[in-house]
């Protein structure tokens, strides 16, 4: 037993005195908002503590049973002066105040991203996970922002994140499987860009989620030399149908070859193409395959063609009956597999062309990827190439 007996005229030891440990250090500018915060404490114990905005707002934080460690749990704002408060008891039984601040982050630009998915859609299955950005983001910064995306599929297939050519409003990144999704996944996907650096003083604006379904299985397979398509479903070939594809003498009328993506559908569209000279026309049941112009949809003017011959602007011809029928099957996220022409579909094409890319090269656009696959994609394309057949008057249906 420690002999703690005084001798005389010698002061008893005094006890040691509340020291705190702040996390982040007390004064700390330029912190996180969403970096771990809280207060700790030895030899003593909080008899209250609290931390809050300039407005007196209190944050939310949980206090360990010992009440020796005080833990902020939700994050924190942009460019706020938050300050620590409370008192604290010493082993003497004294209270003493709990003073403390520190500074989050003030970001000279917020950026937001955004999914071209709705949360609970339904797809088919070559739909591609697309994030958008409303600012440019720089090729350095790209991996901190790709490490704060990530993909939960039932049942597990693979994919990968690759980053397309720029637009006008700002950089992309997609997200597609090597194979067609089985059809039935459910996919869930978590965007963590609150607090995350995407460059030049910029910073995430928000987190984001997205859950969506993939549907039945259904493809078009399209073959120009044979003058039809064919869809199919799991139950084998459900529909074949006489058409005519983009007559092949001019480039811009070539039906480009590759695996396409249905992205929208309207029962009446009205199209204007001057290079084509045709303005304010109505077409039926159109279903687009990409936005460089090109549709499966109705042309009774190229009904003496479809079954034989190529005749089109590069759309692909159907009989109204036809079109109505194909069109009553169509989802968003389809593939169509266009072969048998001369020009491939590519970047030039506009917004989804992802299909097209051999899946080792797919993955060597990942910005988290040391691959190095040499490829001619640009660093900036447009998502509607500035030649592509515009929509004109008001789409019905």
């Amino acid at each position: 037993m420690r002999n703690t007996s005084t001798s005389a005229g010698e002061a008893a030891e005094a006890p040691a005195e509340p020291s705190l440990a702040f996390e982040p250090s007390d004064s700390s500018v330029d912190v996180m908002p969403t970096a771990r915060v809280g207060v700790d404490v030895s030899d003593g114990w909080f008899q209250k503590i609290n931390l809050t905005n300039p407005d007196g707002k209190v944050v939310a934080g949980t206090l360990n049973r010992d009440r020796t460690a005080f833990t902020v749990t939700e994050p924190l704002g942009y460019g706020v002066s938050y300050t620590w408060g409370g008192t604290v008891v010493g082993h003497d039984g004294k209270a003493v105040p709990v003073a403390g601040s520190f500074t989050t982050v003030n970001p000279v630009n917020q950026v937001n991203g955004r999914f071209q998915l709705a949360d609970g859609q339904t797809v088919g299955v070559a739909a591609p996970i697309i994030m958008q950005f409303d600012a440019a983001i720089a090729e350095e910064d790209r991996a901190a922002v790709e490490k704060a995306l990530n993909v939960t599929t039932t049942p597990e297939v693979e994919g990968g994140w690759a980053w397309l050519p720029d637009e006008v409003g700002g950089s992309r990144v997609h997200w597609r499987t090597r194979e067609y999704y089985p059809a039935g996944t459910t996919v869930h996907v978590d965007a963590n860009f609150y607090g995350v650096p995407f460059g030049d003083g910029a910073y995430g604006a928000a987190d984001s989620t997205l859950d969506f379904t993939v549907g039945r299985y259904q493809l078009v397979r399209a073959e120009a030399s044979s003058h039809q398509i064919e869809v199919l479903t799991d139950a084998g070939v459900i529909m074949t149908l006489p058409c005519s594809y983009g007559e092949g003498d001019l480039d811009r009328n070539v039906t480009r070859s590759g695996i396409h993506v249905v992205t929208e559908k309207y029962e009446d569209f009205y199209m204007t193409n001057p290079a084509a000279g045709y303005a304010n026309v109505r077409e039926r049941f159109a279903v687009r395959i990409s936005n460089n112009g090109e549709f499966i949809h109705a042309n009774p003017a190229s009904s003496g063609a479809q079954g034989n011959s190529n005749v089109t602007n590069g759309c692909i011809n159907l009989s109204t009956e036809d079109a109505q029928q194909y069109f009553n099957t169509a989802m968003y996220g389809d593939p169509v597999e266009v072969t048998g022409t001369r020009i491939q579909l590519s970047y030039s094409d506009g917004d989804i062309w992802d299909w097209t890319v051999p899946w080792d090269e797919w993955t060597s656009m990942s910005a988290l990827s040391d691959q190095q696959v040499s490829n001619d994609i640009p660093s900036n394309a447009p998502v509607t190439p500035s030649g592509a057949p515009q929509p004109a008057g008001s789409p019905g249906g």
